[in-house]
């Protein structure tokens, strides 16, 4: 009980504003970078980077920037890149940074807060700037540049002013190469003479949308009467490519622009590596051309041809969704303000059923080849443990804080699922049009509409998810809006597989691998057991991933991990498979030893219900509606 004498101090107390805390106070917040304003800008940026150094690969670069005022300016070193949707390059690799007006050096200060911004001072009277610095290769990771090859990403070697949109400041840019080099590239040429290219004037948006690929080994070969592909090798064999390749190639090139109604492009240009040297395995997107780096042996593989035939298709078929039609909050007016991906389940997935779609029609895979990779799809998202807690919607926020760093409990922690979770909705959008029309309407009717109205011009346009469900509804009516919220927020996977069902298919497992599960493994670089013991093993026994709370986590096995025997024997992959299906038939757990954070473990796993290699099914009685998809013939 409290006593009357007291409460009112109490209850003065109580009305009394509370004290600021004793300590420190924050300095006051760096002066703001000046935004991006849709003005013109006078003048053109002269741009020469030269690349002769293939010995230690170090880019040279000279620009000349008009000045617009006297008085402070600010230069940017892009930061963000479109190909990535995140803020992938980094500062350090420019170094030497000398800024001249005519023949007097001007001091500049590197942004207390934003290490890509530059502060100088412009003395009244001084019309351009004259600017110097070096790109440096990195100690390791990719490499730009070998002795017979070079990638050259405009947004590596060159700084812009800050207050314009990038679309309305113009460069013309000019490249000197090592001697015996021959080049590509999307950029319209003013001139090349010897071993140094000039440029026609473009703006600065499009310039770091059109890299340039470089080498001693190159081919061109025309595809159609405005599409290239442009090889270059370690070795001219390495350029070889089969004629049959080469022909699923040329149709690719008539049948996406047929498939979406229009073609933006003055000219469209594949930029292929096949090099063992310089990076492999992926791609980039652009306008006008797009970048695919394949091993130096991809001529002579048919199985990574095979394997990579969605990612070249994948590549070309952004061109439309992706850079011609942008998602609004991805697209920003400079590269060094944030890009937002609320919308990459579009942007990606959509891009990605529709290299799913084209390359059984090309013949690039099998019909079942590509029923074997949607498998593959349908079995990683069936099994993603973290959408309890990580929503698709929310995925869409993985390139800002994880891109190309390694997530070795994807499973849970989820890492960019709009791909292949993606592929899923939109195979779903698809079958449900299909089944709204009696079969008379597909994506193929959005894609005419969404991609090809009024698109035949390089013009970039964006969009909105209204948009988008805007689209399906002319198409066949429906809640769309509410289909998309309930799919792309949803924390189970009661929605993943309803395209297959659709479809007239089911997600199986056999214990015997598909040929492109084979491939799938080899690109990975190891054994995929994630969906039975719950294990990803590389080479020499290492664990590189854990199923999360599957039999081997619940076991005791970790990230790290080396296993070193089974059932009392030297590992290998195969004792491995060969444990798990004796498991299964005599009911015996499976023996495992390994080594772990300095000492020897051994532990029992009672997991016996065989190897599980994901496959597709058709349902007893069921229409055939995805064969139909994907026929060539269609």
């Amino acid at each position: 009980m409290i006593k009357k004498t007291i409460l009112p101090l109490l209850v003065t107390a109580c009305l009394a504003p509370a004290l600021a805390s004793v300590g420190p106070q924050p300095a006051p917040p760096a002066p703001a970078i000046q935004a991006p304003r849709d003005i013109p800008f006078k003048g053109t940026i002269k741009l020469q980077v030269d690349a002769t150094d293939s010995v230690h690969k170090i880019f040279r670069v000279r620009e000349t920037i008009p000045v617009q005022t006297a008085g402070k300016l600010v230069l940017l070193y892009p930061q963000w890149e479109t190909g990535s949707h995140s803020a992938t390059q980094e500062a350090a690799p420019l170094a030497g940074l000398i800024i001249q007006a005519g023949t007097r050096p001007l001091a500049w200060q590197r942004d207390v807060v934003n290490p890509f911004a530059f502060h100088v001072d412009v003395p009244a009277g001084v019309r351009e700037l004259e600017i110097s610095f070096q790109y440096l290769p990195a100690a390791t990771g990719p490499q730009l540049m070998s002795r017979d090859m070079l990638m050259l990403p405009w947004q590596k070697v060159a700084l812009y002013p800050a207050g314009w949109f990038t679309r309305n400041i113009a460069v013309q840019a000019a490249l000197t190469l090592p001697d015996g080099f021959q080049f590509a590239t999307s950029l319209e040429t003013a001139n090349a003479q010897a071993n140094r290219v000039a440029f026609k004037p473009t703006s600065f948006e499009e310039l770091v949308d059109a890299p340039v690929y470089a080498g001693r080994y190159y081919k061109r070969v025309d595809l159609a009467p405005a599409v290239h592909l442009n090889l270059f090798g370690d070795t001219a064999t390495a350029l070889d490519l089969p004629p049959e390749l080469v022909s699923k190639f040329s149709a690719m090139a008539s049948a996406v622009p047929q498939l979406f109604r229009s073609q933006h492009y003055r000219h469209f240009d594949f930029l292929m590596s096949l090099s063992d040297v310089l990076p492999a395995g992926g791609g980039f997107e652009h306008q006008e051309s797009t970048e695919i780096n394949v091993s130096a042996n991809y001529a002579h593989d048919p199985a990574e041809q095979m394997f990579l035939a969605n990612l070249v298709a994948h590549e070309f078929i952004h061109s439309w969704n992706g850079r011609t039609r942008q998602p609004a909050d991805l697209w920003t007016p400079n590269l060094n303000l944030p890009m937002r991906g609320s919308l990459l389940w579009v942007y990606e997935g959509q891009t990605e059923f529709w290299a799913h779609v084209m390359t059984p029609r090309l013949g690039m895979r099998s019909v079942q080849q590509s029923l074997d990779a949607l498998a593959v799809d349908a079995s990683l998202m069936t099994h993603r443990s973290g959408r309890a807690w990580k929503s698709l919607q929310d995925s869409t926020v993985d390139a800002l804080y994880m891109p190309a760093k390694p997530v070795h409990w994807r499973d849970w922690q989820r890492r960019e699922d709009y791909y292949p979770e993606g592929v899923m909705l939109w195979l779903d959008v698809d079958m449900l049009l299909r089944e709204l029309t009696d079969g008379r309407k597909s994506m193929e009717d959005f894609a005419a509409v969404f991609f090809g109205a009024g698109q035949n011009t390089r013009t970039i346009s964006t969009y909105t998810i209204e948009d988008v469900c805007n689209t399906l509804n002319r198409i066949a009516p429906y809640d769309w809006p509410a289909y998309f919220n309930t799919r792309l927020n949803a924390h189970d996977d009661r929605y993943v597989l309803d395209g297959l069902k659709r479809a007239g298919y089911r997600l199986v497992y056999s214990d015997q691998p598909t040929a492109f599960f084979t491939q799938y493994e080899a690109d990975l670089g190891g054994m995929d057991l994630s969906t039975s013991i719950g294990l990803f093993v590389g080479r020499k026994g290492a664990v590189k991933s854990v199923a999360w709370e599957g039999p081997a986590f619940k076991a005791g096995i970790s990230l790290g991990a080396k296993l070193v025997a089974v059932g009392g024997q030297p590992y290998t992959d195969d004792l491995m498979k060969q444990a798990i299906r004796d498991a299964a038939a005599l009911k015996r757990p499976i023996e495992l030893s390994f080594e772990a954070d300095g000492a020897s473990h051994t532990v029992s796993i009672p997991y016996f219900d065989s190897l599980r290699y994901p496959q597709l099914e058709l349902i007893p009685g069921a229409k055939d509606r995805l064969q139909l998809l994907l026929t060539p013939s269609h």
